[in-house]
């Protein structure tokens, strides 16, 4: 397909409005709306015509335009109505949801960045929770996720399912357990309920599941994205840690087990062990959730301590205890 001039694009939507002020001084309605559509459809082919590129035909499709538009501004509100105009078509929206579902492009809708926003899962520079508006997209990253179809397969059978929706929530972290699924997969999986990202965060904050964040403990998530780390559930006395001590602790202790070394770095499904916070002085004894009174390990340490019955008022537990 041969590249639109975008300057004979203008000089053509430049006539039509002179045109059109002619139209106005009749007394007729339908030519003015006619007038009008003309310089509708023009304006949307010089919208188009801004990123058709000359050496791909195939990269012409509204879907391509979309997708370059969110590659060239990540991590940017984008409106509705850019959208409109960069794609030329009405139907933008069944375009974006192509290129998250079929395609694997961390795109989250306006709805779903407010929700995110308001439990403090993320932070998007000057970005305020109310100023958000359901037409408005951000790409969260610029790697494409290949597993991102047969996750949203399993999503929709989750979805369909009986049930509260904190235990489909929790389903669907199950299944993918180790493996990043952005916020709009989760809400879809909880029937697009405004509360699913409150149950998140019970999930990790009251049950004791770890499901973690960019913002809560893995600084190398995209944003917008959660991880259940492990099908273990921490002990009852460490949901009680906040997730500000809790990021502050293990960035302290440089998201690593004080004792073995170990980090995510060296996660693997067959070793599917994580890091938690292990209380110095015990919780159950009066021990405060402070940051003085906390250390990161990871689970098999982290038992091990428990199990021998060591004292654990150092800061690092002794490796020989191990």
């Amino acid at each position: 397909m041969k590249r639109v001039c975008s300057e004979g694009l203008r000089r053509e939507l430049q006539q039509l409005m002179s045109n059109y002020e002619d139209e106005l001084r009749g007394d007729e309605l339908r030519p003015k709306v006619l007038c009008l559509v003309h310089v509708l459809v023009k304006l949307r082919e010089l919208g188009s015509s801004l990123s058709i590129s000359e050496s791909d035909p195939e990269q012409n499709s509204a879907r391509h335009r979309i997708l370059s538009y969110f590659r060239k501004y990540p991590l940017t509100v984008i409106d509705g109505d850019e959208l409109l105009i960069i794609s030329g078509i009405q139907e933008y929206a069944r375009r974006v949801r192509e290129l998250r579902v079929q395609f694997g492009w961390l795109i989250v809708s306006g709805l779903t960045l407010k929700e995110m926003l308001s439990e403090n899962e993320f932070i998007i520079r000057d970005l305020i929770v109310k100023d958000v508006r359901p037409n408005q997209y951000v790409l969260m990253s610029q790697v494409q996720d290949t597993e991102a179809a047969f996750r949203w397969h399993v999503a929709n059978e989750i979805r369909k399912s009986t049930g509260p929706v904190r235990n489909k929530l929790l389903r669907y972290l199950q299944h993918n357990v180790g493996m990043p699924v952005s916020g709009e997969e989760l809400r879809y999986v909880s029937g697009d309920k405004t509360e699913w990202a409150r149950r998140i965060r019970e999930l990790r904050t009251e049950f004791g599941w770890s499901v973690i964040t960019k913002h809560t403990g893995r600084p190398d998530l995209p944003i917008g994205t959660y991880l259940l780390e492990s099908l273990r559930q921490s002990p009852e006395h460490d949901r009680v840690i906040s997730d500000f001590v809790r990021g502050r602790v293990l960035r302290r202790d440089n998201y690593q087990c004080t004792a073995c070394g170990w980090n995510k770095d060296l996660w693997d499904r067959s070793d599917p062990r994580h890091l938690e916070l292990h209380h110095n002085s015990p919780h159950a004894s009066g021990g405060e959730n402070t940051e003085e009174n906390l250390v990161t390990l990871c689970t098999l340490c982290h038992d091990q301590v428990h199990r021998s019955g060591a004292p654990s008022g150092n800061r690092t537990p002794a490796l020989s205890t191990l």
